[in-house]
């Protein structure tokens, strides 16, 4: 197995790669293509960061990517549905809700963004994608 700072893929590559291995709970593996990007402020970086960091059991951590992600850009449906998600594992289902209006008011009716957020909070299962 390559290095993954040998890797000859651009960050937009990248990024796809640590969304697979996220989602395969190979968690470790992305933590190490994320560190590899080189715009580390970018606000799908900082959700990928969010994201893995969460899954891997570091709720405080995840939420932490996942408002800096947020502040880069407030319109990222993907952060705020991963951080609504977060919120129903938390218990905190008022608080998710304001995320899914959020994802409504921007314009993400429709999406997988709200789809999955408002089934999270219908049956209190969340995604692992």
């Amino acid at each position: 197995m390559h290095d993954a700072r040998e890797s000859t893929n651009d960050d937009s590559a990248r990024l796809n790669d640590v969304r697979e291995l996220a989602y395969d709970g190979r968690h470790a593996d992305a933590l190490r293509v994320l560190k590899t990007i080189e715009d580390q402020s970018d606000d799908m970086v900082l959700t990928y960061y969010g994201f893995v960091t969460r899954k891997a059991g570091d709720m405080a951590d995840g939420m932490a990517f996942y408002a800096a992600a947020l502040a880069v850009n407030p319109d990222n449906l993907l952060t705020r549905s991963y951080r609504g998600q977060a919120l129903v594992e938390q218990g905190q289902v008022d608080l998710a809700l304001a995320e899914l209006t959020q994802i409504r008011m921007r314009g993400g009716c429709g999406t997988w963004a709200e789809t999955s957020l408002a089934s999270a909070i219908a049956t209190g299962e969340t995604y692992s994608h």
